[in-house]
């Protein structure tokens, strides 16, 4: 096969050489555009952008959303996204692109792909990077066409010599593929190429999203040489009623391991994760299963579906997801758009639209049903001034304040022990969305076991405050585990989206103590139920509890007294941009 990839870049390279002249004068258009270096600012916080983030990656100014291709090279992680460089609402999307050594600083390059061909002449869309045999990095994404058909392009590194990958370049054959009356692809529901996966008869394999009707698909692609592809006659997956399938991801996990695995991995000790981000609801929802090679489908084990009761990565703002295997570590990383839950106007007045969720750390549960999530481990190095919360315990009905730590910039850890569960409530059979009982029990809303959490970017006296925390039912010979983010009270600003989330947490009370992990970042808070087992995230634009102004409580609004201990730090903010 390294033969066959050397020929490749043979080709690739050659064909290159007079497309680069022809292609010039619209590459021009894009390279007097700003550069990524000329929108950046100091690694300090401003303190007049109370709503910029400190760790998480966002550029400079306007608009961004799916994460694109992220990959590690030479030991360099790269990092592209969709991006506007000219306003601060979606358009004019080019790929942008920044470097890391520790997926945490990030240096921005200028835009890696954008329009420069009639295949992309409208917009440089979603896609994936795959690795060649010889670590050979190539893009395929989505071109929008002349006639505004979305059809699928390859792109490759000029110069394989640079760690940083900063130009690339596209073969003049693109659109490798392309909707047509006899292919029968919708033309206006077919982007997103996933990461390639190499089967044992030698043929790579690419998935990208459609729909037929209302039957969300999993387009199949084959191909001996990654240049010529062939539509395969079924999909590799597809659901009813799901409607338009975006950002679709196919992958390998252990059964037996946390590490990750290669995308083309294949055996008896491995399941498959399909994931799909859904048009219609813009929602994301996973499922786990089989991928029958011999007949290139997958099959989801039984009662994993792409439905509202089905499994997501996250239960609030998370979207576009994408996820590669870091080789250098055997590890799985996901990475997911976070957009905004202000207006319009806000965004405007603020100059920058999205950010991304911290890079999560991605393995099978050992029940086999569900994935487990974790930041990853470079972010502990922004921590500092550590305050530990000795074992005590939290009287029902009792609030306890924090101290020494920059409230709007913080990693919380902390466990709750729960003496005695009889007095759990009951779970109403009715009770089976966890969004809409969150809403409906909110923070202020006493219970027996709960609520019991933390009270983020809080203002002095609570007039703001968004609260991350748990309930416990009892549903017959069982406790049932709600983990909430509460909005509601997250900003005077009336304006914005305060939309409640939940999440199931399948936990045991009885056996296990409930752990809660929150990141808080000045107007995003990502918090991790049941060591990773259940994640929300949620986007607040405080008007109080901003920079210095804003406080973090320890909280037991239920009737029986909780156990709780942990630690709490400052985070540094990172080199970002």
């Amino acid at each position: 096969m390294a033969i066959s990839s050397s020929l490749l870049y043979c080709f690739l390279s050659l064909w290159l050489g007079h497309a680069v002249h022809q292609l010039e004068a619209s590459h021009q258009v894009y390279r007097n555009l700003p550069t990524y270096s000329q929108l950046t600012s100091s690694h300090h916080h401003p303190v007049n952008e109370p709503y910029r983030t400190g760790y998480h990656f966002q550029p400079r100014k306007n608009w961004i959303n799916d994460p694109n291709g992220p990959l590690i090279y030479k030991g360099i992680y790269h990092f592209f996204y969709q991006y506007n460089p000219l306003d601060v609402v979606w358009g004019n999307i080019v790929w942008a692109h920044s470097t890391s050594t520790d997926l945490v600083n990030w240096t921005p390059h200028d835009a890696a792909i954008y329009p420069s061909q009639p295949s992309d002449i409208n917009g440089c869309w979603s896609g994936s990077a795959t690795i060649l045999p010889g670590g050979k990095p190539v893009m395929l994404y989505t071109g929008i066409d002349p006639q505004n058909r979305q059809v699928q392009n390859l792109a490759y590194p000029k110069n394989l010599s640079d760690p940083f990958l900063r130009e690339w370049a596209k073969i003049p054959q693109n659109p490798l593929m392309a909707p047509s009356q006899a292919n029968q692809i919708n033309a206006s529901s077919f982007r997103d190429p996933t990461t390639a996966w190499l089967g044992p008869d030698k043929k790579w394999r690419v998935i990208i999203g459609g729909k037929t009707n209302q039957t969300g698909e999993a387009i199949l692609y084959r191909s001996k040489d990654f240049l010529n592809w062939v539509k395969a006659k079924q999909p590799l997956h597809s659901a009813e009623k799901t409607g338009m399938w975006e950002c679709p991801d196919f992958f390998p996990v252990s059964i037996h391991s946390q590490n990750g695995l290669d995308t083309s991995k294949i055996g008896p000790d491995v399941k498959h994760v399909f994931k799909v981000s859904l048009d219609n609801t813009r929602r994301e929802y996973y499922t786990i299963g089989t991928y029958n090679i011999d007949k290139d489908i997958y099959i989801p084990d039984k009662g994993s579906v792409e439905s509202d009761t089905g499994l997501r990565y996250d239960y609030g703002k998370f979207y576009a997801s994408k996820t590669f295997f870091d080789s250098s570590k055997n590890r799985r990383i996901l990475w997911g758009w976070i957009n905004e839950s202000s207006t319009v106007e806000d965004d405007i007045k603020k100059g920058w639209s999205g950010l991304q969720a911290i890079p999560r750390t991605l393995w099978l549960d050992k029940s086999g049903k569900q994935l487990v999530q974790w930041p990853v481990v470079e972010i502990e190095k922004l921590r500092e001034k550590e305050v530990k919360l000795p074992s005590s315990v939290l009287k029902g009905g009792s609030v306890h304040e924090v101290l020494g730590v920059t409230a709007a910039q913080a990693d919380v850890e902390i466990t709750f022990g729960i003496s005695d569960l009889k007095k759990a409530e009951v779970l109403d059979p009715s009770w089976t969305n966890p969004q809409l009982l969150c809403s409906r029990k909110g923070a202020s809303v006493k219970g027996g076991l709960g609520p019991f959490g933390l009270l983020v970017l809080a203002s002095k006296g609570l007039k703001e405050y968004t609260s991350v925390f748990y309930r416990i039912f009892k549903d017959h010979n069982k406790h049932v585990v709600l983990l909430c983010s509460d909005q509601s009270r997250s900003s005077l600003n009336k304006d914005n989206d305060k939309t409640t989330y939940g999440a199931f947490v399948n936990v045991d009370p009885l056996h296990e103590k409930l752990s809660l992990r929150s990141l808080i970042d000045h107007s995003i808070v990502e918090s991790f139920g049941g060591e990773g087992k259940a994640c929300i995230t949620a986007r607040v634009y405080p008007t109080l509890a901003i920079n210095g102004d804003a406080h973090l409580y320890a909280f037991n609004y239920g009737t029986e007294d909780v156990k709780i201990r942990g630690s709490a730090w400052s985070l540094k903010t990172a080199k970002i941009n």
